[in-house]
């Protein structure tokens, strides 16, 4: 007689409502929140220093760039100190660095202490997602890892809302302190933490292993190719929020919209917007069994809005609004491209290349910015911003045509 092989079970996701899964989507709302108050409250508050419009253009590039190169930094620093000391040290450096930071950011006077300030503030900032997206990464069962990175990016993203609302209710100097007072209420619960499983065993079983050192990600032309192919896939995702949103003032002038156009508020909206997208993520990516053609997918449909929102006509703020939350929506692949990033990297090396590489996609809005400011003036705003978007799309689909898919890869294993 035939036997029937019982039927397959299917996970449960009972691990996702664990208190690091939790609290580290909680630290990622608040990164968020701290990390694009900026963005948010550049207008209004470099015009309360007394700056013209054409000086808080400049002015205002000046600071997010301090604040970007900041991000680089830390983001190799906390990298470099979550594989020597554990994933832990870093959750609870980074958030006292940026949370103190922006509660003085609400007290600047002038321009340069603003900019040093918000260089600080990036250094604290990068050390955030790479650490939450790890540690989740390596305490979840590989078969829900995807639903973990989905729900700690889902949930952080709306950071970006908390921001925006906090500014229209309250002046931009309550905001920054609103935001590193949540950081700082937050240390509390990280207290109640524990370390990563995969982290400790390998500290005790692989004490010859080189643990954190940054140079062995660049120790070859292969390893350096494979790290600087994660960077370009993430690019795009400043190029939404840093290009399109932090100048969507500017874009707005362009298009001739008789309306004035927020800045915040496109970035609330792009950011809300990243929330979904990477709530949905998750479960494509399970569903279609690979990373790399969710993230195809959902950049592809990114390229395609953001050409919408340069070139397709828009003549309302309204209509702006719309498509940079459908342009968040359809960038929201974060998650899946960071635990693809986790994936690729020993446990040896994990944290240094899953927090350093969104630094330094952050870091490459530097000279995105310089480009599309040096463009601007013979171009204009809108031709500037596409022939920027061309390089940046085209660098990450190349990148990501060529990288391995980890669709449901042991992460037990060192360099």
């Amino acid at each position: 007689m035939e036997t029937l092989s019982p039927p397959s079970l299917r996970p449960s996701l009972r691990p996702l409502l664990t208190l690091p899964v939790i609290v580290s989507a909680l630290g990622f709302f608040v990164d968020v929140y701290d990390m694009l108050i900026f963005s948010i409250v550049r207008v209004p508050s470099l015009q309360s220093l007394g700056l013209s419009p054409a000086e808080v253009s400049k002015a205002g590039t000046f600071i997010l760039n301090f604040q970007q190169a900041g991000l680089v930094l830390g983001g190799f620093l906390w990298g470099v100190l979550g594989d020597k000391r554990g994933r832990m040290s870093v959750l609870f450096g980074s958030i006292l660095t940026y949370s103190l930071t922006n509660i003085a950011c609400g007290f600047v006077q002038d321009v340069n202490t603003y900019a040093i300030l918000r260089f600080i503030a990036g250094v604290g900032l990068s050390g955030e997602i790479g650490a939450a997206i790890v540690l989740v990464s390596e305490i979840l069962p590989k078969e829900i890892r995807s639903y973990g990175s989905s729900v700690v990016a889902g949930i952080g993203y709306l950071g970006a809302g908390a921001a925006y609302l906090t500014v229209e209710y309250f002046n931009w100097r309550m905001a920054f302190w609103v935001g590193g007072g949540m950081g700082l209420a937050l240390l509390l619960l990280r207290v109640s933490i524990f370390e990563s499983g995969l982290f400790s065993r390998m500290k005790a079983e692989h004490q010859h292993v080189s643990r954190g050192n940054f140079l062995q990600l660049f120790s070859s032309k292969t390893k350096t190719i494979k790290y600087l192919r994660c960077v370009t896939v993430g690019m795009p995702t400043w190029f939404i929020v840093g290009i399109l949103a932090t100048f969507a003032n500017e874009f707005g002038e362009a298009l001739a919209i008789p309306d004035v156009v927020k800045p915040g508020r496109c970035v609330m909206m792009i950011y809300v917007g990243l929330a979904g997208g990477d709530l949905l993520s998750g479960p494509l990516s399970q569903w279609l069994q690979s990373r790399i053609r969710t993230i195809t997918g959902l950049l592809i449909a990114s390229a395609l809005l953001s050409s919408i929102y340069l070139f397709g006509g828009i003549r309302s703020a309204k209509g702006l609004y719309t498509i940079c939350l459908l342009a968040g929506f359809c960038t929201g692949y974060i998650a899946m491209y960071l635990t693809m990033v986790a994936e690729l990297y020993g446990t040896n090396l994990r944290n240094t290349a899953t927090t350093s590489v969104p630094s330094v996609v952050r870091g490459t809005l530097i000279p995105m910015t310089l480009l599309f400011q040096a463009l601007k003036p013979s171009v204009g705003a809108l031709l500037a911003a596409g022939l920027l978007g061309v390089i940046v799309y085209g660098l990450s689909f190349w990148s990501l045509s060529r990288m391995d898919d980890t669709f449901g890869k042991d992460l037990d294993f060192v360099e």
